[in-house]
């Protein structure tokens, strides 16, 4: 069948460096009139298809989106109000339990099933990640059914309970904070920075954020103001900033004579206006943290797991170590601890040791930093409730059996 001859526009033409072009133009999808230039006719009229092809695209594709073109529509609308360490976490998990089932599928298309059976492989994961991904889908097609994108939302009735619950954390007792205190004396960075998260609750982003000016240690009640926070990547240098995790985070904090006595003698040997920095007094990288941190990791006693070459081969293997023992291959490095620790463990002992010696809720939640007054209470009962021997009378007044008459 002879192919149907097409029917080709006379074009106008301009002399670009002595060389004669054809010429058109067409609107972009912004309205935008943008010029398109070929040598023949037949060239031209085949860009000019095309450039009209992909503004067609583009228009329906803004009418129409697919899920993972209005999840990074939603993330750059988010970027203005939440930090990049945020926004790349959203990133992480959006692509890997949103965009991985649902991407190409047309925002208007999906389907409460669709959602239920994008979430069945998250409800197998911790309890905190699919809580994250649970938020993120019902704010996109919140967001979308606000912005008239959709006229159904799918997810308004999707249920927010799943996933595995965590091991509850644990605060250090008295023995276990000798024990890590001890340990840490030397050298000076992990020894501070230890010692903020245990007697000032200070998070990681304000300890390694704190310089020497929010410190007042020469007044007559001590103190450390909370006004900037560090926001660290592997990737770029560590960025300090004055926009805090929460409006609560601002705050003064009082500090022991023990903090006291640990940030003075940091302070005689600090080159640098930062509490905590590196050998060049630059705030730490995230990297160098992880450094700092394992002068406490490497000196927890148990099992570990490593890797090693062995003939070109990634081999995994397990060693053990004994509290008290030595490592082989540097013998003044003892394995002091039989017990695990994590940095926010120590702002979680911090917050449970003040409320295990009557602090109120209230002035527990303003020295934490804490937005929400149920973060503080949730620590408070446990602490509160997990002591039946004490609750006894209690209950034996508030339900004793009436007299009869």
């Amino acid at each position: 069948m002879a192919k149907k001859k097409q029917n080709i526009p006379s074009y106008g033409t301009v002399e670009i460096s002595g060389v004669t072009y054809f010429r058109t133009r067409v609107t972009d999808a912004d309205g935008k009139r943008v010029p398109l230039y070929a040598s023949t006719c037949e060239e031209l009229y085949k860009k000019e298809q095309d450039a009209r092809q992909q503004v067609q695209d583009i228009l329906f594709r803004r009418q129409n989106p697919t899920v993972e073109d209005y999840c990074e529509r939603w993330l750059l609308m988010r970027s203005a109000t939440v930090t990049q360490d945020t926004l790349r976490n959203y990133r992480r998990e959006m692509y890997k339990y949103i965009v991985g089932p649902l991407g190409n599928l047309y925002l208007s298309d999906v389907t409460s099933d669709d959602i239920k059976l994008a979430l069945v492989p998250v409800s197998k994961r911790a309890k905190h990640t699919f809580d994250t991904v649970n938020m993120l889908i019902k704010s996109i097609f919140y967001s979308a059914e606000r912005s008239e994108v959709i006229d159904y939302n799918p997810a308004a009735k999707i249920s927010a309970k799943g996933g595995v619950p965590g091991k509850p954390m644990d605060a250090l007792t008295d023995e276990q904070v000798k024990t890590l205190v001890d340990t840490v004396k030397k050298p000076l960075p992990p020894y501070v920075f230890v010692m903020l998260g245990l007697y000032a609750g200070l998070r990681r982003e304000e300890s390694l954020a704190l310089q020497w000016d929010c410190v007042f240690l020469d007044v007559p009640t001590p103190y450390i103001s909370v006004r900037r926070a560090w926001r660290g990547s592997h990737r770029k240098e560590p960025e300090i900033s004055t926009v805090l995790k929460t409006p609560a985070s601002r705050r003064d904090i009082p500090i022991p004579k023990c903090l006291v006595e640990c940030l003075r003698e940091a302070k005689r040997s600090s080159k640098s206006a930062f509490v905590i920095s590196n050998r060049k007094g630059d705030p730490l990288s995230e990297g160098e943290f992880v450094g700092v941190w394992y002068h406490v990791k490497s000196r927890t006693a148990g099992e570990k797991i490593s890797y090693k070459y062995v003939n070109g081969e990634h081999i995994r293997y397990t060693t053990y170590s004994i509290p008290g023992s030595h490592r082989k291959d540097f013998p003044n490095h003892v394995y002091s601890l039989d017990f695990h620790v994590t940095p926010h463990q120590l702002r979680h002992t911090y917050i449970t040791n003040l409320l295990y010696m009557g602090v109120d809720p209230k002035t527990v939640q303003y020295l934490a930093g804490h937005k929400s007054s149920k973060t503080t209470m949730d620590i408070y009962a446990k602490i509160k409730y997990n002591k039946p021997q004490e609750l006894l009378p209690v209950v034996n007044a508030a339900l004793r059996p009436v007299a009869m008459s």
